[in-house]
């Protein structure tokens, strides 16, 4: 309700298929371009979120990809079929690494990124890749790309004047959710916070149109529409010093989004970890990351560049977390 309906659906959510088509043992490693450690956890985690890796696999993409120079879904197809399909126990990511410029600006080949921002930015230039060749797509027909299709969502805004009691909703897609953990030490009580009405007061004024002034107001933001896979990142950063915040917060291996929707009626919605992020530094400026992810054959893998060696759950579930990727 009170959403726009699209009008066009660019990828019907029915090709979408949530398990691995083939079980096999994990594929190669990435090897380290320099200070590239930030890229190759991303490409691992996504080369392991089973509907994406399906949808890759099966080339429909390229097949009908018309654009002139880089395609980001192209340059996805080719390192999923690589590191999936090759004998090789180590690829070199050079295509990702020689296009970084047209995925985000900020990324230098020979410069340390941060995993997050490059999480963020490889998603929106999958998203262009979908939506390349389809000009005047309405704000609702692009979220039915492939992308939205997988890893997108709407959160729900109720702002809810405190003088009048006027009732304002507002819709906003998302591919990833970002979570304070300055007070949270684990995963749900950081979405408990998450969903929590917060006051507005002072600078942070609501302008009531029944009102027509500004007026102190209480808004909370829910999860409206859940998405196939749900992507976390805890901030770690404490401010803009780069100094981070090194706790444990604790994660489950299952996680039912139900409590933080915005109808809490219902089944659950559950949800099965198969990723994760760990950065290891004393700050958010410097360090190294390496990932968890569970290859389709079932089995849990730390992917450290190069290195992809088997371990347990219980060490995936022991880790300082800065990325979590859960699938329903």
């Amino acid at each position: 309700e009170g959403m726009a309906l699209p009008q066009r659906i660019l990828s019907p959510p029915e090709e979408i298929c949530m398990d691995w088509q083939q079980r096999q043992r994990p594929g190669a490693g990435l090897c380290n371009l320099g200070s590239t450690c930030y890229i190759n956890v991303i490409l691992q985690c996504l080369t392991y979120t089973p509907p994406l890796a399906n949808y890759l696999l099966s080339r429909d993409h390229s097949q009908l990809c018309h654009q002139q120079g880089f395609c980001m879904m192209c340059i996805m197809e080719a390192h999923v079929r690589k590191v999936l399909r090759s004998s090789a126990n180590v690829i070199w990511p050079r295509a990702v690494v020689k296009d970084l410029k047209f995925i985000g600006e900020e990324f230098e080949p020979d410069m340390a990124g941060d995993a997050y921002e490059f999480l963020r930015c490889a998603l929106e230039a999958m998203q262009r890749a979908c939506l390349s060749g389809s000009s005047g797509v309405d704000i609702s027909s692009q979220t039915t790309t492939i992308i939205h299709q997988i890893f997108g969502g709407f959160l729900k805004s109720r702002v809810i004047c405190l003088r009048c009691q006027a009732v304002s909703d507002s819709y906003k897609a998302f591919l990833h959710v970002l979570l304070d953990i300055k007070a949270p030490s684990s995963l749900t009580t950081a979405l408990e916070d998450f969903v929590t009405p917060k006051k507005l007061d002072g600078k942070y004024c609501f302008k009531c149109s029944k009102c027509e002034k500004k007026v102190t107001a209480s808004k909370r933001v829910t999860v409206h529409c859940v998405p196939k896979v749900f992507t976390v990142c805890l901030e770690r950063a404490a401010d803009h010093t780069g100094k981070k915040i090194s706790k444990i917060v604790e994660y489950p291996e299952y996680l039912d989004l139900r409590p933080y929707m915005s109808d809490t009626a219902g089944e659950p919605l559950l949800y099965s970890l198969y990723a994760l992020v760990v950065h290891s530094g004393d700050t958010c400026l410097d360090g190294h990351f390496f990932c968890y992810t569970k290859a389709s054959n079932g089995l849990w893998y730390k992917m450290d560049d190069e290195s992809v060696d088997n371990c347990g759950i219980h060490t995936v579930l022991r880790q300082q977390a800065y990325l979590l990727f859960y699938a329903r």
